[in-house]
C-alpha cells in the first residue's frame, strides 16, 4: 500500500458504503424497507471513538453515521470529523452518501427541495481540516476541482429518475459557516455575492477529509428554509428538524436506490486522490 494512503482496519466484515447525516436523516432507515442484521459498532481511531450502525441494503453492507451524535448533542463546530471519516476508512468504505440541512440563498431552491451539491466555499475556522498535518509528515495538497464526486453524483441522479424523487441536480454551491448560530442578513448577502446558493454548517471539512481518505463523497442537501434576510420570518432550529423529518424517508429511498445501482468495483479518481500524486511527481 502506498505510504501516503491512510491505513488501518477493524475486525468487522467489509463495508462498502456509508450514509452520513444528522439525527433526523435516519428516520427513513427505520420507516423504509425492513432492515435485517443491524449491527452497532464502536470504532477506536487515533482521533477518537466513533459509534455507528451497520445495515444491509440490497445485500450491500452500509454504515450509518450520525454526525451530531446519537442524541444530536454535538454542535457542528465540535464534530470530530477526522474520527468519523477515519472510522469509515478503517471499515473499508469506498463511497459516502451524505445529507445535510441547508438554508437557501437562491429562490430557485425552495424549502423542501433535495439539492445535489457541486461546489463549496469554506467560512469555518479552527476546525481540524486535514489528516496531513502531523510534525515531520510530508505535505500533501489534494485537488478539489470537483469536491463532490462526479461518479457518485451521477448515480444519485439516476436513482432519482428511477424512483421518481425530485432532485435538483443542475449544480449548487454550498457555503459552510462555523455555527452553531444562524447567519446574519449581512453575512448572507456577502455569501450570495460570492456565488453561494445554499448555506450550512457541516460539509467542511467532511468533504475534504473524505477526499484525503480517497473515499468518494456526494451530498444531497435538504433545503429547510430561506436564509436570514431572505426569509420573511425568524429562523428556528425546530423548523429545520421538522423539515428534515419530512424529507428523511425520501432521502433514504434515494440513497438506497443509488447504492443498489452502483457497481462498487468501478474505480474513480477520488480513490487515487493522494496516491495518484506520485505519478505527478508528488
Amino acid at each position: 500500500m502506498n505510504s501516503r494512503r491512510l491505513e488501518g482496519s477493524v475486525s468487522v466484515n467489509k463495508v462498502d458504503f456509508a450514509i452520513i447525516g444528522g439525527t433526523g436523516a435516519f428516520i427513513g432507515a427505520r420507516t423504509g424497507e425492513k432492515l435485517n442484521n443491524r449491527e452497532k459498532v464502536e470504532i477506536s481511531t487515533k482521533y477518537g471513538k466513533v459509534i455507528l450502525e451497520i445495515i444491509e441494503v440490497g445485500g450491500t453492507r452500509v454504515a450509518l453515521l450520525k454526525r451530531h451524535g446519537l442524541n444530536h448533542s454535538i454542535p457542528p463546530h465540535r464534530i470530530n470529523y477526522r474520527a468519523n471519516i477515519m472510522a469509515l476508512k478503517m471499515l473499508g468504505v469506498k463511497r459516502i452518501l451524505a445529507t445535510a440541512a441547508v438554508g437557501s440563498l437562491n429562490r430557485e431552491f425552495k424549502p423542501g427541495d433535495l439539492v445535489l451539491l457541486s461546489d463549496f466555499i469554506d467560512f469555518t475556522w479552527g476546525r481540524d481540516i486535514t489528516f496531513f498535518d502531523e510534525p515531520g509528515q510530508e505535505v500533501i495538497h489534494v485537488d478539489m476541482t470537483n469536491p463532490y464526486c462526479l461518479f457518485l453524483r451521477s448515480k444519485l441522479i439516476d436513482a432519482a429518475q428511477d424512483t421518481g424523487i425530485s432532485l435538483v441536480s443542475k449544480g449548487a454551491t454550498y457555503v459552510c459557516t462555523q455555527g452553531p448560530r444562524f447567519e446574519t442578513p449581512a453575512e448572507i448577502l456577502i455569501y450570495k455575492h460570492l456565488g453561494a446558493d445554499l448555506v450550512g454548517m457541516t460539509s467542511v471539512p467532511e468533504v475534504v477529509l473524505a477526499r484525503e481518505a480517497e473515499i468518494c463523497y456526494a451530498t444531497a442537501a435538504i433545503v429547510t428554509n430561506y436564509a436570514a434576510g431572505i426569509s420573511d420570518n425568524p429562523l428556528t432550529h425546530q423548523e429545520v428538524l421538522e423539515r428534515m423529518t419530512m424529507s428523511s424517508a425520501k432521502i433514504y429511498t434515494l440513497f438506497s436506490k443509488a447504492i443498489k445501482i452502483t457497481d462498487n468495483n468501478k474505480l474513480c479518481s477520488c480513490q487515487t486522490a493522494v496516491s495518484g500524486q506520485e505519478s505527478l511527481g508528488g
